[in-house]
C-alpha cells in the first residue's frame, strides 16, 4: 500500500485486497490506523503512521476481522501527490505464518473422505469437515466416542475389532465396510483404512482412520459377481421351464424384486418364428401376442404380486410395451419418478394396476430374450422393495444377463424339439397297442433313458401268426439317439416281415445277424459313422396255445422269466446266441411246454442292469417284484418298474408280459387222412359234422369248399399221410398238414389250364392264407372270420 505523510492510504493494490479483503476503494482515503488488530503496541502504530524507514512485524486485521501477522516494510517514495509536497511511503506487507502446519490443517479439514484420530482407547479426538457430513452431527458431538458408538451394529463393532487389532500390532489393517449411514436411505460400501501413529520411537500414540467411499467399486463387484453366477447357475439342465426359472432366481434380489420370464407361444409350439428383426425404413408389425409364463420369482414367498402363474396363457395388446419391445428388439423401461400405476406396461390389464398399487411397484424395464436372431420371448424387471428407480446402468446388466440366458434357453427349446422328434419317431415304431388275439394276454412298457440322447433303440413286438400262435419278441439296439431308433425301426420290420413266412426263430435272428452285419444297399454312410448298423440284441419267442408249447431263441439278450401259477419264478434256461451283426454264428432255439396261465416276461438289459448294482442281485429283484407283482398285466408292469426304477431309468428299458392261455380240446377237431382222392370226401364230411358240432352251419359251404381244395392239392402235389386240423377261437382256422417241403403259389390261370384254380378260390373265401414249414414238411392253412355271434365264448 502507499501512505502519505499522514499515514492515508494513497493506493491500494490487489495483493493487500487478498490478503486482507477491503477493496481498493474501501481502503483508499483511510487511515491505515484501521489496519492494526485491537491491542497492538504504541511502536508499531507509529512506525505505520510515521515517515521512517524500516521493517517491523505486526498484526493486522482482516475486513472479516481475523488477525493476519504481517512483516511491514516501508520505503520512501519520490512521487509527489497533488496535496502534498512531501513524500510518500510505500508499505509493503509479507504475511507470515506456519505454512506447513496451515497446509497440514487444511489438508485434514479438507480432506474429501472420512478421516479421524483416535487416542488409544479409541476415542476420536478429532475428526474432519466429512465425516461432520457423514454422521450429520458436528465434531464435538462425535469427538470422545469410538467408531462402535459412532457407527454401531455388527459393522461398527467389526471397525473397532480391525481399530483394536491395527493399533496392538502396530501394523496398518484395512476392511470392506457395508453401513448405513444416518443421511443414507441404504447401506453404502466403504474402505475403512486404519494406521497407527507412532512416535519417534515407535510406540503407538494414537489411530489415524480414514473411510473412502467405494461405493462405485462395490457396486461393480456385486455385478460382475451376478453376472458370473448368471453364467454359471443359468442353462445348467436342457430343461425350458427350469432354464427360465435358474433366470428369474439369480435375478432376485441382485437387480429387481421381482422377475417373470415370458415366452411366446409360437416357440414352444415349434411354429415360424413370429418376430424376426426389424429391416430399416420398415415399420414394425403391430398385433396381439399370446405368451406362456414359463417362471417367475419374487423376494416375497409365493411371489403374491404376480397376476400368473408358471404355465398360464395371457394375450398381449398390440399397442402395449411388451409387443414394442418384441417387435423393435429394443428394451423397455419405465422412465425414473414416473407413476408406475398410470404408464401403458400395466394400465392394459385391471389386474395388473390392482397389483401396481397393492404391492408398490414403481419401476419396471422390459427386455427382450433374443438368440441366433430369434425372439424367445420377455424377461419383465420389477421394484417394489428397493426405493431407487431402475436406471441405465441396471438396465445394460440386465440385458448382458438375459443374452447370455436367453442362449441357454434356445438350446432348452432346440433340444426339448429334437427329444419330441426322436421320442415322436421311437414311440411310432413301436406298437401303439397289442394286437388282438387268443394265444397270450399281453402288456408291455417302453421307457427312454433318462439321457441328453432321451431316445434308444429297445423295442418289443407282439405278432399274430398262423394256427392261433404269436410271436414274442424284444430287442436293444446299442447306443441312443435317432440312428438307434431308425436302425431298431429297421430290425422291428425285419422280424415281422421274416415272421410273416413262418420262419423258426432260430434262422429269424440268423437273417437279423445279416441284416444287422451289412449296410444298407446303395446309401453311403454318414462321415464319422460305421459302414453297418450297430450291434443288437434280441429275444424271439413263438407260442402255440393248442399245444402249450414255445420255442425261443436269444442273440446276446438277457433270458426271460418264467412265473408259475402256482407262484413259482424262474428263468428260462435259452442257449446264448452271439449279439446281432458278429456274423458267421449260429443260433440255437429250445422249445418248453409252459402250463396255462404262466406269465412269461421278456424285457431289456435296461431293467437290470445299473452303473454301480450286481446283476445278480438286480435280477433277483426282479423275480421278487414279479412274485407280488398284482393280478392284471398292466398294473404287474406298472409295479415292476417302480421296483427296479425307483429314480429314474439310465438306459432304455422294453418290457413285455405275456400270460399264456391254452385252447380247449373242444376247439380243436385233427384227423390224419390217407393219400387217396376218396379222402376230399371224407374230409368234407369230417369237416361238416365238426362245424354243426361248434353250431358254425352258416360256415359249412364255404368251409367245405376250403378243406376241399387244400386236401386236394396236398393230395396232387405231396406224399406221405394228410393231416387236417380245424381250430375255432376268433377265427375258423382250417390246417391242411403234408410231407412235402415244396410250397404252392398263387397264379392266374389260363383258359384252357387244369389246375391254378383252387389256390385262387381259398384265397377269395378266407380272410388270409398262408403256408409254414414244419420238421416233417409244411402246413397250408386259411382263416375264415365268423358270424358275430358266433366265437369262442360260444364254442
Amino acid at each position: 500500500m502507499l501512505l502519505d505523510e499522514t499515514g492515508e492510504v494513497v493506493a491500494w493494490s490487489p495483493g493487500a485486497s487478498r490478503l486482507l479483503g477491503y477493496s481498493a476503494a474501501e481502503a483508499e482515503g483511510r487511515s491505515a490506523e484501521i489496519l492494526l488488530a485491537a491491542g497492538e503496541s504504541e511502536a508499531v502504530r507509529r512506525f505505520v503512521l510515521g515517515a521512517e524507514a524500516g521493517a517491523m512485524t505486526a498484526v493486522l486485521r482482516g475486513k472479516d476481522g481475523q488477525s493476519v501477522t504481517v512483516e511491514l516494510v516501508a520505503t520512501p517514495s519520490y512521487e509527489r501527490s497533488a496535496r502534498s509536497a512531501s513524500g510518500h511511503r510505500l508499505l509493503v506487507l509479507t504475511p507470515l505464518m506456519d505454512t506447513r502446519r496451515e497446509l497440514l490443517e487444511w489438508s485434514f479439514d479438507q480432506f474429501p473422505f472420512i478421516a479421524g484420530i483416535t487416542d488409544l482407547d479409541l476415542r476420536y479426538i478429532r475428526l474432519n469437515k466429512e465425516a461432520g457430513k457423514a454422521f450429520q452431527a458436528t465434531e464435538a458431538d462425535l469427538v470422545g466416542r469410538t467408531t462402535a458408538e459412532n457407527v454401531g451394529g455388527p459393522e461398527g463393532d467389526r471397525i473397532q475389532q480391525a481399530m483394536r487389532l491395527a493399533r496392538d500390532t502396530g501394523e496398518s489393517a484395512s476392511l470392506d465396510i457395508y453401513v448405513k449411514l444416518p443421511n443414507e436411505q441404504l447401506g453404502y460400501a466403504w474402505q475403512g483404512h486404519f494406521v497407527p501413529l507412532k512416535d519417534a520411537r515407535g510406540r503407538v500414540r494414537g489411530m489415524y482412520a480414514v473411510g473412502l467411499d467405494a461405493g462405485v467399486q462395490h457396486l461393480a463387484r456385486e455385478r460382475l459377481a451376478l453376472l458370473n453366477q448368471a453364467s454359471t447357475t443359468v442353462g445348467s439342465t436342457l430343461d425350458v421351464a427350469r432354464t427360465a426359472q435358474e433366470l428369474a432366481e439369480v435375478l432376485v434380489p441382485g437387480i429387481a424384486d421381482f422377475v417373470t420370464v415370458d415366452l411366446l407361444e409360437s416357440v414352444l409350439t415349434d411354429e415360424e418364428p413370429e418376430f424376426l428383426p426389424v429391416e430399416p425404413g420398415f415399420p414394425p408389425p403391430s398385433r396381439e401376442v399370446t405368451m406362456r409364463r414359463m417362471a417367475q420369482h419374487s423376494v416375497w414367498e409365493g411371489a403374491p404380486e404376480a397376476v400368473l402363474n408358471p404355465g398360464d396363457v395371457d394375450v398381449y395388446p398390440s399397442d402395449g410395451p411388451h409387443v414394442r419391445v418384441l417387435v423393435t428388439g429394443e428394451s423397455y423401461m419405465v422412465p425414473p419418478g414416473s407413476d408406475a400405476s398410470s404408464m401403458d406396461w400395466v394400465n392394459f390389464s385391471e389386474r395388473r394396476m390392482a397389483s401396481t398399487r397393492a404391492f408398490g411397484l414403481h419401476s419396471a424395464m422390459i427386455v427382450p430374450l433374443r438368440a441366433r436372431g430369434t425372439l424367445l420371448g420377455l424377461a419383465v424387471f420389477i421394484r417394489h422393495q428397493k426405493p431407487e428407480d431402475f436406471d441405465s446402468d441396471d438396465l445394460l446388466l440386465a440385458e448382458e444377463i438375459t443374452t447370455r440366458a436367453a442362449v441357454s434357453l434356445d438350446n432348452a427349446l432346440r433340444f426339448t424339439r429334437q427329444r419330441a422328434t426322436a421320442l415322436a419317431l421311437q414311440h411310432s415304431l413301436l406298437p401303439q397297442r397289442l394286437p388282438e388275439q387268443t394265444a397270450v394276454e399281453a402288456a408291455g412298457r417302453y421307457l427312454p433313458a433318462d439321457t441328453k440322447a432321451g431316445v434308444g433303440g429297445d423295442w418289443y413286438d407282439l405278432i399274430p401268426l398262423s394256427g392261433a400262435r404269436v410271436a414274442l419278441v424284444v430287442g436293444d439296439v446299442v447306443g441312443h439317439g435317432l440312428r438307434a431308433s431308425a436302425t431298431m425301426g429297421r430290425l422291428r420290420t425285419a422280424v415281422r416281415t421274416l415272421s410273416d413266412i413262418e420262419m423258426p426263430p432260430d434262422e429269424l435272428l440268423a437273417q437279423l445277424d445279416v441284416i444287422v452285419g451289412r449296410p444298407i444297399a446303395g446309401e453311403p454312410p454318414a462321415e464319422g459313422e460305421p459302414e453297418a448298423d450297430t450291434g443288437a440284441s434280441c429275444l424271439y419267442a413263438v407260442y402255440d396255445p393248442v399245444s402249450r408249447r414255445c420255442t425261443l431263441a436269444r442273440a446276446g439278450h438277457p433270458p426271460p422269466l418264467l412265473a408259475y401259477p402256482d407262484g413259482r419264478v424262474e428263468s428260462v434256461e435259452v442257449p446264448v446266441g452271439p449279439p446281432l451283426g458278429l456274423g458267421g454264428f449260429p443260433f440255437e432255439s429250445v422249445e418248453v411246454e409252459l402250463p396255462e396261465d404262466s406269465l412269461l416276461v421278456l424285457y431289456t438289459d435296461g431293467l437290470i442292469r445299473t452303473r454301480d448294482g450286481d446283476l445278480d442281485e438286480r435280477r433277483e429283484m426282479l423275480r421278487r417284484s414279479l412274485i407280488d407283482a398284482p393280478g392284471s398285466l398292466e398294473g404287474a408292469c406298472d409295479a415292476v418298474l417302480r421296483t427296479m426304477l425307483p429314480d429314474r431309468a439310465e438306459d432304455d428299458i422294453a418290457l413285455l408280459l405275456a400270460r399264456t392261455r391254452s385252447l380247449d380240446c373242444d376247439q380243436v377237431a385233427t384227423w390224419e387222412l390217407p393219400m387217396d382222392p376218396e379222402a376230399v370226401a371224407e374230409a368234407r364230411d369230417l369237416t361238416t359234422r365238426q362245424l354243426s358240432d361248434w353250431g358254425l352251419e352258416e360256415a359249412t359251404f364255404t368251409t367245405e369248399l376250403i378243406v376241399s381244395e387244400l386236401v386236394t392239392n396236398a393230395i396232387r402235389y405231396a406224399s406221405g399221410p394228410i393231416g387236417l386240423r380245424l381250430i375255432l377261437q376268433d377265427t375258423l382256422i382250417c390246417e391242411v398238414a403234408d410231407s412235402s417241403d415244396t410250397y404252392p403259389h398263387l397264379r392266374q390261370a389260363r383258359i384252357y389250364d387244369e389246375g391254378g384254380r383252387g389256390l385262387m378260390l381259398v384265397a377269395q373265401l378266407s380272410e388270409r392264407w398262408g403256408t409254414r414249414p414244419t420238421s416233417s414238411g409244411k402246413i397250408i392253412w386259411a382263416d375264415q372270420s365268423l358270424p358275430p355271434r358266433v366265437g369262442r365264448s360260444a364254442a
